[in-house]
């Protein structure tokens, strides 16, 4: 899987992914991520990457320009024309002001790969060599190999995400679809928000949830690791994925580990009972229980989707607070 990320602050990603399983996922040849810096397509000598908002307003608007230029070098002139001709071609258009996430899955032909080379030789000023005689831009944050042009044209097309507040909130099947992704490109906002018209380039827009962040590079690194440890191999056990909350669509039951007893803070019987059925059972039970105490609504959701067996929906009625207020005997 190739992930890139187009912000102004690739170093950002340094710590994440060169850390714990996103770093042996790329050490595997699993994962190969890029970080790429959106003021490498900026042509002031301040490199601006913003401007004010028309219409007034506070804060600063990213501008278009060079987001629309990065992601032709990276990714290819043809594709970013592809997916303007879908866009501007759908009722309500850009041109409307209303934003349109674009489904375009065009294959990349090779003018991708003569663009990307084409944005090396431009900045060869700034390479230098590394360890092992590879060349190394000091614009572009590299993790787990060489930079080359992957053979787009026999895989799945890219895929360009977006955090900002009016995606598709996140969850664990949206993960689930990221990673089944051959390619994924994330632009990150920052400041007031993005140009409008760049949502044309847009497969996916995502939010983590009713807050604001400063930078789309956080909330990206949350939505990658949900995606990359996903793929298979990256995680240690072979069921590391499978058996976690969300999963199920419940939350996961508690975990323990040695000592059993811990400043009187005992393990269950159960778990040390060496009986595999009634562990199993004890597990579904607790996870039930916790589900239902914390999130009601994804029980809701597990009933709505025949998710739970007749042996649940016993449990779980015994989970029900006994009726109160009984009428009295009246005399």
């Amino acid at each position: 899987m190739l992930i890139e990320t187009l912000s102004t602050f690739p170093h950002m990603y340094d710590s994440v992914m060169g850390e714990s399983m996103m770093k042996r996922a790329q050490e595997k040849g699993i994962l190969e991520f890029r970080a790429h810096d959106l003021r490498d397509w900026t042509h002031d000598r301040h490199r601006t990457t913003d401007d004010d908002p028309y219409g007034g307003g506070a804060g600063l608007v990213m501008k278009c320009d060079p987001i629309f230029e990065a992601v032709e070098a990276i990714l290819g002139k043809e594709f970013v024309e592809a997916k303007l001709a879908s866009a501007m071609g759908e009722p309500g258009g850009i041109s409307g002001g209303a934003h349109q996430a674009s489904s375009a899955a065009n294959a990349i032909s090779p003018v991708g790969c003569r663009a990307e080379r084409g944005l090396s030789e431009r900045l060869s000023t700034t390479r230098k060599a590394a360890p092992g005689g590879l060349a190394r831009s000091s614009t572009m944050v590299e993790f787990g190999g060489d930079v080359g042009c992957p053979d787009r044209a026999s895989s799945a097309a890219p895929q360009i995400v977006f955090l900002a507040p009016q995606g598709r909130p996140f969850d664990d099947a949206y993960a689930d679809k990221l990673a089944a992704a051959d390619h994924l490109l994330f632009i990150c906002g920052h400041y007031e928000g993005i140009d409008e018209r760049v949502y044309a380039l847009a497969d996916h827009v995502i939010s983590l949830g009713d807050y604001v962040l400063t930078s789309g590079e956080l909330a990206s690194m949350v939505v990658i690791d949900a995606a990359v440890r996903k793929l298979p191999g990256v995680l240690g056990a072979a069921d590391g994925p499978v058996d976690e909350s969300f999963t199920s669509g419940l939350l996961e039951y508690p975990q323990y580990t040695r000592p059993a007893d811990f400043r009187g803070m005992r393990v269950p019987e159960v778990l040390t009972s060496g009986n595999h059925a009634a562990i199993a059972r004890w597990r579904r039970e607790q996870s039930l229980a916790r589900t239902a105490a914390a999130r009601p609504d994804l029980i809701a959701a597990a009933e709505a989707a025949d998710l739970l067996t007749p042996a649940d929906q016993k449990f779980l009625k015994l989970l029900e607070p006994a009726p109160t207020g009984a009428a009295e005997g009246v005399s």
